[in-house]
Protein backbone atom coordinates (compact mmCIF):
# COMPACT_ATOMS: atom_id res chain seq x y z
CA UNK A 1 0.00 0.00 0.00
CA UNK A 2 1.03 3.45 -1.29
CA UNK A 3 2.66 5.79 1.81
CA UNK A 4 0.20 8.90 1.89
CA UNK A 5 2.30 11.76 2.22
CA UNK A 6 0.98 15.75 2.69
CA UNK A 7 2.79 18.45 1.62
CA UNK A 8 2.93 22.06 3.85
CA UNK A 9 5.02 24.99 2.13
CA UNK A 10 3.62 28.84 1.13
CA UNK A 11 5.75 28.88 -1.14
CA UNK A 12 4.28 28.39 -5.01
CA UNK A 13 7.15 26.83 -6.68
CA UNK A 14 8.47 24.80 -3.70
CA UNK A 15 4.54 23.03 -3.87
CA UNK A 16 4.94 22.52 -7.49
CA UNK A 17 8.38 21.31 -7.46
CA UNK A 18 7.41 18.60 -4.36
CA UNK A 19 4.28 17.89 -6.37
CA UNK A 20 5.73 16.46 -9.75
CA UNK A 21 8.98 14.46 -7.54
CA UNK A 22 5.96 13.14 -5.64
CA UNK A 23 3.27 12.54 -8.13
CA UNK A 24 5.48 10.47 -10.39
CA UNK A 25 6.41 7.87 -7.23
CA UNK A 26 4.27 4.83 -7.14
CA UNK A 27 4.74 3.99 -3.85
CA UNK A 28 3.56 7.67 -2.62
CA UNK A 29 0.66 8.50 -2.79
CA UNK A 30 0.27 13.01 -2.32
CA UNK A 31 -3.45 13.00 -0.82
CA UNK A 32 -2.87 16.65 0.25
CA UNK A 33 -0.89 19.81 -0.54
CA UNK A 34 -1.20 23.21 1.89
CA UNK A 35 -0.28 26.32 1.99
CA UNK A 36 0.24 26.65 6.03
CA UNK A 37 0.28 24.63 8.52
CA UNK A 38 -3.55 24.78 10.08
CA UNK A 39 -4.42 23.52 6.39
CA UNK A 40 -2.35 20.38 7.24
CA UNK A 41 -3.87 19.83 10.55
CA UNK A 42 -6.93 19.43 8.69
CA UNK A 43 -5.49 17.23 6.29
CA UNK A 44 -4.20 14.73 8.52
CA UNK A 45 -7.01 13.19 9.84
CA UNK A 46 -9.38 13.44 7.03
CA UNK A 47 -6.76 12.00 4.75
CA UNK A 48 -5.51 9.96 7.09
CA UNK A 49 -1.61 10.96 6.04
CA UNK A 50 1.34 8.71 7.09
CA UNK A 51 4.00 11.31 6.28
CA UNK A 52 3.99 15.53 5.92
CA UNK A 53 6.14 17.51 4.88
CA UNK A 54 6.59 20.80 5.83
CA UNK A 55 8.31 24.28 5.40
CA UNK A 56 10.13 25.82 8.66
CA UNK A 57 8.63 29.20 8.20
CA UNK A 58 4.75 29.29 6.84
CA UNK A 59 1.40 31.74 7.88
CA UNK A 60 1.19 33.49 9.75
CA UNK A 61 3.91 34.36 11.73
CA UNK A 62 7.02 33.10 9.19
CA UNK A 63 9.15 32.08 11.88
CA UNK A 64 9.14 28.62 13.22
CA UNK A 65 5.67 27.19 12.18
CA UNK A 66 7.09 23.77 11.16
CA UNK A 67 9.19 23.36 14.35
CA UNK A 68 6.30 24.25 16.48
CA UNK A 69 3.75 21.79 14.40
CA UNK A 70 6.23 18.69 14.58
CA UNK A 71 6.36 19.22 18.23
CA UNK A 72 2.61 19.00 18.55
CA UNK A 73 2.28 16.61 16.16
CA UNK A 74 4.92 14.09 18.45
CA UNK A 75 1.76 14.63 21.21
CA UNK A 76 -1.55 14.01 19.20
CA UNK A 77 -0.05 11.56 16.45
CA UNK A 78 2.97 10.02 17.51
CA UNK A 79 2.53 7.38 14.40
CA UNK A 80 3.19 10.60 11.78
CA UNK A 81 6.32 10.73 10.07
CA UNK A 82 7.42 14.49 10.11
CA UNK A 83 10.04 15.58 7.38
CA UNK A 84 11.17 19.32 7.46
CA UNK A 85 12.47 21.42 5.07
CA UNK A 86 14.43 24.52 5.54
CA UNK A 87 16.07 26.92 3.71
CA UNK A 88 19.11 27.60 5.86
CA UNK A 89 21.31 25.62 8.07
CA UNK A 90 20.22 26.75 11.70
CA UNK A 91 21.19 24.66 14.25
CA UNK A 92 18.79 25.57 16.83
CA UNK A 93 15.82 24.65 14.67
CA UNK A 94 17.26 20.95 14.43
CA UNK A 95 17.72 20.80 18.17
CA UNK A 96 13.86 21.90 18.55
CA UNK A 97 13.17 19.16 16.34
CA UNK A 98 14.85 16.39 17.93
CA UNK A 99 13.84 18.20 21.85
CA UNK A 100 11.02 15.44 22.33
CA UNK A 101 13.37 12.54 20.84
CA UNK A 102 14.84 12.26 16.79
CA UNK A 103 12.64 8.68 15.56
CA UNK A 104 10.50 9.57 12.71
CA UNK A 105 11.51 13.09 12.32
CA UNK A 106 13.51 14.60 9.21
CA UNK A 107 15.22 18.14 8.97
CA UNK A 108 16.56 18.60 5.24
CA UNK A 109 18.16 21.44 3.48
CA UNK A 110 16.09 22.38 0.32
CA UNK A 111 19.06 23.10 -1.42
CA UNK A 112 20.24 20.00 -0.63
CA UNK A 113 17.54 17.41 -1.78
CA UNK A 114 19.52 16.28 -4.70
CA UNK A 115 16.81 13.79 -6.10
CA UNK A 116 13.81 11.69 -6.09
CA UNK A 117 15.12 8.85 -4.70
CA UNK A 118 16.67 11.12 -1.57
CA UNK A 119 13.50 12.15 -0.87
CA UNK A 120 11.61 9.17 -1.45
CA UNK A 121 14.08 7.60 1.23
CA UNK A 122 13.72 10.04 3.51
CA UNK A 123 9.96 10.10 3.97
CA UNK A 124 9.77 6.09 3.97
CA UNK A 125 12.74 6.29 6.45
CA UNK A 126 10.53 8.49 9.06
CA UNK A 127 7.44 6.42 7.92
CA UNK A 128 9.32 3.25 9.72
CA UNK A 129 10.51 5.68 13.01
CA UNK A 130 13.72 6.36 11.71
CA UNK A 131 15.29 9.81 11.48
CA UNK A 132 17.34 11.88 8.96
CA UNK A 133 19.25 14.51 9.50
CA UNK A 134 21.02 16.67 7.07
CA UNK A 135 24.92 16.25 7.55
CA UNK A 136 25.47 20.28 6.95
CA UNK A 137 23.59 20.57 9.69
CA UNK A 138 25.05 18.08 11.91
CA UNK A 139 28.60 19.53 10.92
CA UNK A 140 27.55 22.73 11.86
CA UNK A 141 26.83 21.36 15.48
CA UNK A 142 29.85 19.12 16.16
CA UNK A 143 32.76 21.93 16.82
CA UNK A 144 35.68 21.09 14.85
CA UNK A 145 37.88 19.80 17.46
CA UNK A 146 36.00 16.39 18.12
CA UNK A 147 37.15 13.20 17.65
CA UNK A 148 36.18 12.02 14.04
CA UNK A 149 32.19 10.47 14.01
CA UNK A 150 33.05 6.61 13.37
CA UNK A 151 35.88 6.72 15.67
CA UNK A 152 34.25 8.71 18.63
CA UNK A 153 31.55 5.77 18.28
CA UNK A 154 33.25 2.88 17.83
CA UNK A 155 35.13 3.82 21.75
CA UNK A 156 31.44 2.85 22.96
CA UNK A 157 30.82 -0.26 24.45
CA UNK A 158 27.53 -2.30 23.53
CA UNK A 159 25.60 -1.41 26.66
CA UNK A 160 27.31 2.80 26.15
CA UNK A 161 25.65 2.12 22.30
CA UNK A 162 22.20 0.38 23.65
CA UNK A 163 21.93 3.36 26.10
CA UNK A 164 22.43 6.39 23.37
CA UNK A 165 20.36 4.68 20.79
CA UNK A 166 17.11 4.66 23.42
CA UNK A 167 18.19 8.34 23.28
CA UNK A 168 18.22 8.76 20.32
CA UNK A 169 14.11 7.85 20.55
CA UNK A 170 13.86 10.64 23.35
CA UNK A 171 13.81 8.29 26.37
CA UNK A 172 14.43 9.38 29.92
CA UNK A 173 17.10 7.69 32.14
CA UNK A 174 13.98 6.31 33.67
CA UNK A 175 12.60 5.12 30.65
CA UNK A 176 16.00 3.84 29.25
CA UNK A 177 16.40 2.07 32.59
CA UNK A 178 13.16 0.16 32.63
CA UNK A 179 13.67 -0.73 28.95
CA UNK A 180 17.11 -2.45 29.37
CA UNK A 181 16.81 -4.09 32.81
CA UNK A 182 19.09 -1.42 34.60
CA UNK A 183 19.13 0.44 37.47
CA UNK A 184 18.60 4.75 37.34
CA UNK A 185 22.18 4.98 38.81
CA UNK A 186 23.86 2.73 35.96
CA UNK A 187 22.50 4.17 32.92
CA UNK A 188 23.37 7.75 34.73
CA UNK A 189 26.87 6.38 34.32
CA UNK A 190 26.60 5.12 31.23
CA UNK A 191 25.33 8.81 29.53
CA UNK A 192 27.91 10.04 31.06
CA UNK A 193 30.13 7.58 29.89
CA UNK A 194 28.88 8.24 26.45
CA UNK A 195 29.05 11.90 27.21
CA UNK A 196 33.26 11.94 28.12
CA UNK A 197 34.41 9.05 25.06
CA UNK A 198 32.42 11.32 22.53
CA UNK A 199 33.69 14.49 23.77
CA UNK A 200 31.14 16.58 24.71
CA UNK A 201 31.86 18.82 27.44
CA UNK A 202 28.79 20.71 28.95
CA UNK A 203 27.19 23.95 26.84
CA UNK A 204 24.32 26.15 28.18
CA UNK A 205 23.77 26.70 24.58
CA UNK A 206 23.48 22.81 23.11
CA UNK A 207 22.26 20.26 25.50
CA UNK A 208 25.24 17.62 25.43
CA UNK A 209 22.22 14.65 25.14
CA UNK A 210 20.82 16.08 21.76
CA UNK A 211 24.38 16.51 19.96
CA UNK A 212 24.89 13.01 20.93
CA UNK A 213 22.44 11.67 19.20
CA UNK A 214 23.22 14.21 16.34
CA UNK A 215 26.80 11.93 16.48
CA UNK A 216 25.13 9.06 16.61
CA UNK A 217 22.23 10.01 13.36
CA UNK A 218 25.76 11.18 11.53
CA UNK A 219 27.69 8.14 11.76
CA UNK A 220 24.67 6.47 9.92
CA UNK A 221 25.02 8.40 7.45
CA UNK A 222 28.47 7.15 6.77
CA UNK A 223 27.42 3.96 5.76
CA UNK A 224 24.06 4.67 3.83
CA UNK A 225 23.60 6.42 0.69
CA UNK A 226 21.95 10.22 1.08
CA UNK A 227 21.40 12.47 4.41
CA UNK A 228 21.80 10.89 7.70
CA UNK A 229 19.01 7.61 8.39
CA UNK A 230 18.54 5.64 11.33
Amino acid sequence: MALRIGLADDNLLIREALTRMLGATPELELAAICEEGEELLKAIDDERLDVVLVDIAMPPTMTDEGIRLAAGLRETHPELGVVVLSAYCEPGYALALLAGGSDGRAYLLKDRLASRPQLISTIETVASGGSVIDPKVVETLVHRDSPPIRSALATLSPRELDVLVAMTQGASNAAIALELGLTKRAVEKHVNSVFAKLELPPDPEVSRRVRAVLLYLAETSLSAPGPSAR
